[in-house]
């Protein structure tokens, strides 16, 4: 009688809220939810043995995790192309026109909100995941469980992953800055940043709190429920409970598209949340397979980002940062402004020959906007309000950390300060060492790296790896206690587990940035190799070149960055290229594959793609060649597969293979 009684409560109080959360249409009223509310409660605690998964009481949050585990999404979670006018909008349809006949499309509202998946087995939620870099993620179902938006069950018995948007409203925002203010907390700069904040909280009560919601706009595997469009795919989510954006077009030609672009660019301040820019897709799903997908993005869909609003601030000060490479970055002193969500009070000036060329000075009235709805940057100085008391510009002469005299090189743009030991230098290289594209020190924020180097405790990167043998100092230090500092050491502990690249990125080798450390990674698969490598082998590579290579050869020329690496082999980090593991298919698995002409990605990346899928590159074609892949002004490898009837893929048809469902 009891468990029943906790079934219809459940039930009732799961109703309402999708009706009021989602529908907007509540059919009892508040006094009401309360009451049956109360009632679950007061049930589930006299028995606990009978709390179900999807009871709405674990929407206030309780669950506390030590830390957020990796999550492999299996359709990666890609991204869009931006695009930032109407000609670029016709130009998409133009290339869209090519393959399919009279397309229609969908367009949807850009949420500026976090990506998320989730995924449910037999109808019930069991994990939620951010987007991370597309491919691995991070698990958030602690989280996601208390965004009532959400369901916890659906009203089918299927298995089903949904992607879409977790975002906060300017309500919820406004609100949390406001209780931030009070308690003299520092103050989220926009309701993205805020939502993205909240999700990635190890305790759920705060992430409860903070009234987050979403919005369902993919359905990865749409075609295993007989769904043939993005229109039906939208309308099936919403069948299935989940909330979907209702300022959805489905546009017949590019006009309706720009009318409605035209549309929402003006009435977007009217909307209770954020958004950026409008998606725009193709709407029928045999038309999206046959566009395909180049390396990195879908040709199908593309995104609009709304123009930059740009508003007036006056300039106060120009101070100078150093960078990790000793790079001497002018930065401008604002008075603070709001700019798209964000307050500003500084930006970018690059380097002297930008501030030269648009002559900005000290005092200056200048305009900025926000690049790509982002990062903000200067537009122009406004100088018909200049009054004669502005400062020109000086270029620093001297490092304004350690004191060395500036170096600029005749090939540069930027000033550098030379001195190795530079404090700035330092710090700023253990926090590039410790950033997620690189060794991914979770819980190592700049703040504490800096408290940590001016204390003594990391003064060089391999000290990360010694940090256990502080743990009883660092557990008496002010904010943090056994299990903060348990985080931390369990973070440096992963992080030995790395691939070679991370490692090789998070050097901070002088023009070797991620896309760089990999091809290194891969090409010699272990770091003594590389250390080895000569000047001749490093530029020949392809994407390297003379001066990457002499930067290579000069870091390894170095007896302090030998003995610093020996000292991280000695702690236990991996210094061997570990890769992805393997996922073999039937187009490539062990299949011998020759590439000929130039292709729209790199040669490393398209035999990374084959080799990842069980398949084999080899130089020639010979009568043992199963595929050759062909990019544009092929040469004789080509006909000579003609010749002998191999297998021709255009470099369509082979993204396509790759990036299938």
């Amino acid at each position: 009688m009891i468990e029943k009684r906790i079934d219809e409560l459940i039930k009732i109080l799961n109703q309402a809220s999708y009706e009021y959360h989602t529908l907007d249409a509540p059919t009892i009223t508040d006094q009401e939810y309360d009451d049956y509310y109360a009632e679950l409660v007061k049930l589930e605690t006299e028995h606990p043995e009978l709390v179900r998964e999807d009871s709405p009481t674990v929407r206030v949050g309780s669950t506390v995790i030590d830390g957020f585990e990796k999550v492999t999404h299996e359709v990666p979670m890609m991204s869009l192309d931006d695009i930032f006018n109407e000609e670029e909008i016709r130009e998409f349809d133009n290339r869209v026109k090519k393959v399919v006949k009279n397309p229609t499309y969908v367009c949807e509202l850009k949420i500026d909100g976090l990506s998320v998946s989730l995924l449910y087995e037999k109808g019930k939620l069991v994990r939620g995941a951010t987007r991370g870099d597309g491919v691995t993620g991070e698990n958030i179902t602690h989280n996601v469980k208390t965004i009532k938006s959400v369901p916890l069950s659906l009203p089918e018995d299927i298995d089903i992953e949904v992607r879409g948007e977790i975002y906060m409203p300017k309500s919820s925002f406004e609100k949390l800055n406001a209780e931030r203010r009070e308690k003299g907390e520092k103050e989220f700069a926009n309701p993205r940043n805020a939502a993205a904040g909240s999700v990635r909280q190890l305790d759920s009560k705060i992430a409860a709190s903070r009234n987050l919601n979403t919005f369902m706009y993919h359905l990865p595997k749409a075609r295993e429920y007989d769904i043939h469009s993005q229109e039906d795919a939208l309308n099936y989510m919403k069948k299935l409970t989940f909330t979907v954006n209702p300022n959805i077009k489905h546009a017949k030609n590019i006009d309706e598209v720009i009318e409605y672009v035209s549309y929402w660019q003006e009435h977007r301040p009217e909307l209770p949340y954020e958004i950026d820019g409008i998606v725009i897709k193709v709407n029928n799903l045999e038309d999206q397979k046959k566009l395909g997908f180049t390396a990195r993005v879908p040709k199908w869909g593309i995104a609009y980002k709304f123009p930059a609003v740009e508003v007036l601030t006056q300039l106060k000060d120009i101070e100078f940062c150093v960078g990790r490479t000793g790079k001497i970055t002018p930065r401008a002193d604002l008075t603070p402004v709001h700019l798209a969500g964000s307050i500003i009070s500084s930006v970018t000036l690059h380097n002297e020959d930008y501030i030269k060329e648009k002559d900005i000075r000290i005092g200056d009235i200048i305009s900025i906007h926000k690049a790509g709805d982002v990062i903000p940057e200067v537009v122009e100085v406004k100088k018909e309000r200049r009054t004669g008391k502005e400062l020109p510009f000086q270029m620093a002469t001297h490092c304004p950390i350690c004191g060395t005299e500036l170096v600029r090189k005749e090939s540069e743009a930027a000033w550098f300060c030379l001195n190795p030991n530079c404090d700035a230098r330092k710090m700023e290289g253990m926090i590039h060492f410790a950033s997620r594209d690189a060794m991914n020190l979770d819980g190592f924020g700049d703040s504490i790296i800096e408290d940590f180097y001016n204390i003594g405790y990391l003064r060089k990167i391999d000290d990360f790896y010694t940090l256990y043998e502080h743990k009883e100092s660092l557990q008496s230090l002010e904010g943090f206690g056994e299990k903060s500092i348990n985080n931390l050491l369990d973070a440096v502990e992963n992080s030995k587990k790395n691939s070679l690249e991370r490692l090789l990125f998070g050097l901070g080798i002088r023009h070797v940035g991620k896309k760089t450390a990999m091809i290194l990674a891969r090409h010699f698969e272990q770091l003594e190799a590389l250390q080895n490598a000569t000047f001749e082998e490093l530029k020949d590579i392809e994407d390297i070149g003379p001066i990457i290579a002499e930067s290579i050869v000069e870091y390894f020329s170095k007896e302090e960055n030998l003995r610093c690496l020996e000292r991280l082999k000695q702690d236990g980090v991996n210094t061997s290229y570990i890769g992805q593991e393997k996922q073999t298919t039937e187009d490539f698995q062990n299949k011998t594959f020759v590439l000929t002409g130039t292709l729209s990605i790199s040669r490393e990346e398209a035999k990374t793609m084959i080799e990842f899928r069980g398949g084999k590159v080899t130089g020639s074609v010979t009568g043992k060649t199963d595929v050759v892949v062909v990019g544009e002004n092929p040469g004789s490898k080509y006909e000579k597969a003609k010749s002998l009837n191999i297998t021709i893929w255009e470099e369509e048809e082979f993204l396509q293979k790759v990036n299938q469902d």
